[in-house]
């Protein structure tokens, strides 16, 4: 059943909301450290041992007693005998006695009684004895136990993304897996009859299907799983039998085309009066959108125009995703630039445009392409979105204006 005529624009902020408020934050799991990269961990990371754990070298060279080199010059270097050689991993410490020198590596551990290292360029190098050309102070190149973390200390919080750094963090202090949230499933849903395999021969009237493959590289982007279905037609019950076995597997549905006012709109058709209200949203591009729930599952439908599908998918299922997976900052990053040169909009909606930002160049944005939704070459050259509030019909050349940047 057809829903009633669409009712006055809502605006982006609305129809953001209640796409935040059907994606809910996904279950904790516990995954290997190889599969963390961009989840957020879920539980306050304490470490069992201190960081290093134990006193060691932080240069390939000599563990000594500074005393023993005092006065030492490269005109009066002092001379001691090498009593022992410590690589890196050795378990076995032997003391270091007064008046000898032990060859150390990077990371090996100190010996007792040494409280310095000299580097191996201040020494000729030897490995029976060694001529030492310098003096140095106690605790030079020695990496003291717990210098970095001590046991018991909370080294990431709850609510941290996790990267190269922080992986290895998690690493060091022995840890295998961490607490995350699961990444979200989502089931990526293109339609139209017209729609033809990339690759195929094309018969007038048809085109090759992008959005499918767009949209689910960037739910992949935003840490989510990506499940394509491409080419369901427009036909309800085609719909109906190619979504409702997925269900059950998916923690959102994210549809593209089919939400428009006029006649073969599948998706409005099939879902409509079903749980999912469809609406228009004061914005340019991506006017017709919808939001709800589907047998529980939610669901959100985009516009099949591609630039309106992927600009929707940046304003308002994004955000949703990153929340869902437990990340705090959610936008893009916002920033304020002068444009190269004047462009329209039209009253009454925020209009999205794409641009090219350049900060080294004084942060000026310049436009590409025109307002068009079909002009996915001029997406595939923006790195950010120009944003035009619905109340501003003309910005001028050298006018400031808020720019979303979307590398990332």
């Amino acid at each position: 059943m057809r829903d009633q005529p669409l009712r006055r624009p809502i605006s982006v902020a609305e129809h953001r909301a209640r796409v935040a408020a059907l994606v809910e934050r996904t279950p904790v799991v516990r995954l290997p450290l190889t599969d963390c990269l961009g989840l957020v961990l879920a539980e306050d990371l304490v470490s069992p041992i201190s960081l290093p754990p134990f006193d060691n070298s932080a240069m390939d060279g000599y563990a000594v007693r500074a005393a023993d080199l005092a006065g030492a010059d490269q005109d009066n270097p002092v001379e001691l005998p090498v009593a022992e050689d410590i690589p890196a991993g050795r378990t076995d410490l032997v003391p270091l006695e007064a008046g000898t020198a032990h060859r150390i590596m990077t990371g090996a551990p100190l010996p007792p009684g040494a409280d310095a290292v000299i580097q191996v360029e201040l020494t000729d190098g030897g490995t029976e004895r060694v001529r030492l050309f310098r003096a140095v102070a106690q605790n030079s190149n020695v990496r003291r136990a717990a210098s970095d973390v001590a046991a018991g200390d909370r080294v990431l919080v709850a609510g941290t993304a996790l990267g190269a750094a922080q992986l290895g963090l998690a690493a060091a202090i022995g840890r295998t897996e961490l607490p995350v949230r699961r990444r979200p499933r989502v089931l990526v849903l293109s339609t139209g009859s017209e729609l033809v395999e990339p690759g195929q021969p094309l018969l007038p009237g048809q085109i090759y299907e992008s959005n499918g493959t767009m949209l689910a590289a960037a739910v992949r982007a935003a840490g989510g799983e990506a499940e394509l279905l491409r080419f369901v037609p427009d036909e309800v019950a085609a719909f109906h039998a190619a979504l409702e076995p997925r269900l059950a597997h998916v923690d959102l549905v994210l549809t593209s085309g089919g939400v428009s006012a006029g006649a073969y709109e599948v998706v409005k058709d099939a879902l409509a009066d079903r749980g999912v209200t469809f609406t228009k949203v004061a914005v340019q591009p991506g006017g017709p959108q919808g939001a709800g729930r589907y047998q529980g599952v939610p669901v959100i439908t985009l516009p099949g125009n591609p630039v309106s599908s992927l600009v929707s998918f940046e304003l308002f299922v994004r955000p949703a995703l990153l929340a869902a997976l437990g990340h705090e900052r959610v936008d893009r990053p916002r920033v304020r630039a002068t444009l190269s040169q004047g462009i329209t909009s039209p009253a009454g909606r925020t209009q999205y445009r794409r641009g090219v930002y350049d900060p080294a160049s004084g942060r000026v944005v310049t436009p590409v392409g025109g307002p068009g939704s079909h002009l996915l070459s001029a997406m595939a050259l923006a790195n950010c979105l120009i944003e035009v509030p619905e109340e501003v019909t003309e910005l001028a050349e050298g006018d400031e204006v808020a720019v979303l940047v979307l590398a990332d």
